[in-house]
């Protein structure tokens, strides 16, 4: 596969994931920002907040029904068909958030509407982010798949940077433009314009050659094929269970955005705008930082590389925390940033790594399952015990780090166990 091709690949898979990772930030940074105040119970601050954590966590319970659906299309009718569907889909439920009635005016219909809209965006995210990654590697040079394939993990902080820059805006505004004047809504129906950019890059697309080379030895075989679901349960059922644990620190993320909002706006009682300017350059610092140390991965085993960041960003909560709590700006950009460098190196290389696990026939829905049933368990838990956690012990930051460092030893030993089967390297 020449570069020239791979590039283009690469870069319209970042463009695709920014997007969708646009629309699912804006849906988190709304979460723990303004949802209390639109959809829920304005007289019970408790419910209010829970509730706007579970809206956002909802979504990810309906991920792994969005990676068995497009799996399936990803690994029968291609990854680029399943691409196109699962990016539409993304930004129409994303422009009709902006669209729904608030609880003013509807009462409990208005978070009912928002919920199935947070399950939809779960499915798109749910078959989007395996396509892309396997869209990437696959037409990836040899001794540079992690580095491609991270081209899409690539668009998460930009999306990020994307979403922060829009809010930060927001929330300056007056609280009667804001909520009077229903000016909450432009973050949401901006996703309309950004999803016509997004079909147009992957229209443009060349199928994966791994995936067409797959289908030309199938048509000669001529043997009839279980759907991809079967196949998985039958031939890599332990492969999915360690692929789940090696995937929860990719969460983490989580941490230095929704968690670290909550954390600082009820436990430190700090101004929501104060915590978005700091996380607008803490992202940008992870936009800036993960291109080169996914480089520099290249020259290690993968494993090792995982296993080392996941190290390092366990520890760097016990310098995060301190930092933090002396809760102004530059604390904020100096101690987040320092998980956020730490973290980001395993966030680039771990899509990479685990799409070689499994073989091309299953590789969409086996990686996607495993990415998104991790979703469903850990990245709907992380942010329900995070809040408890910050509402329980406000300033009490060690229940929250060793929580943490609970969940990075699992992605550690699952990555270890995972280091003793095959690696396909097509």
């Amino acid at each position: 596969m020449a570069h020239s091709s791979a590039k283009k690949v690469a870069f319209a898979a970042f463009i695709g994931t920014t997007i969708e990772w646009y629309d699912f930030y804006i849906y988190a940074l709304a979460s723990v920002l303004i949802f209390n105040e639109l959809f829920f119970p304005a007289d019970n601050e408790f419910i209010a907040i829970l509730g706007s954590f579970a809206s956002f966590a909802i979504g990810f319970l309906a991920r792994p029904l969005g990676a068995i659906i497009f799996g399936h299309i990803g690994d029968r009718l291609g990854r680029k068909k399943s691409l196109i569907i699962t990016l539409m889909l993304m930004g129409i439920a994303t422009t009709s958030v902006g669209l729904l009635p608030t609880f003013a005016s509807v009462g409990v219909i208005a978070p009912i509407l928002l919920m199935l809209l947070r399950i939809l965006q779960g499915i798109a995210v749910g078959g989007e982010w395996g396509g892309a990654v396997l869209l990437a590697g696959e037409h990836a040079p040899k001794g540079f798949k992690n580095f491609f394939s991270s081209f899409a993990q690539w668009g998460s902080p930009a999306g990020n940077v994307l979403a922060l820059l829009v809010f930060s805006y927001i929330l300056r505004l007056p609280k009667s433009l804001l909520f009077e004047e229903q000016y909450w809504r432009i973050p949401f129906l901006i996703s309309f314009v950004l999803l016509i950019i997004g079909v147009i890059a992957r229209v443009t697309l060349t199928e994966s050659p791994v995936f067409v080379e797959s289908e030309k030895q199938q048509a000669i075989i001529k043997q009839k094929e279980s759907a991809p679901l079967i196949q998985v349960t039958k031939q890599a059922l332990p492969l999915i269970i360690l692929a789940i644990g090696a995937n929860i620190l990719s969460f983490s993320g989580i941490f230095s955005n929704t968690i670290m909002i909550g954390y600082t706006t009820i436990a430190l009682q700090v101004d929501k705008p104060v915590i978005l300017d700091a996380l607008f350059w803490v992202a940008i610092v992870h936009f800036i930082s993960q291109p080169f140390i996914t480089y520099f991965s290249e020259r290690m085993k993968a494993a090792h590389f995982l296993i080392l960041s996941a190290t390092l960003a366990m520890l760097s909560l016990f310098i995060l925390f301190p930092i933090v709590n002396q809760a102004n700006k530059t604390s904020f950009i100096i101690g987040i940033s320092i998980l956020v460098i730490c973290y980001s190196g395993f966030y680039g290389v771990i899509a990479g790594y685990l799409s070689r696990v499994f073989p091309v026939r299953i590789r969409y829905t086996a990686l996607s399952i495993s990415y998104q049933g991790c979703a469903a368990i850990f990245g709907s838990l992380i942010p329900l015990v995070g809040g408890y956690l910050i509402l329980e012990f406000k300033t009490t930051w060690y229940p929250l780090a060793l929580f943490y460092c609970g969940l990075a030893l699992i992605s550690i030993t699952c990555i270890y166990l995972l280091n003793k089967f095959k690696h396909y390297e097509e």
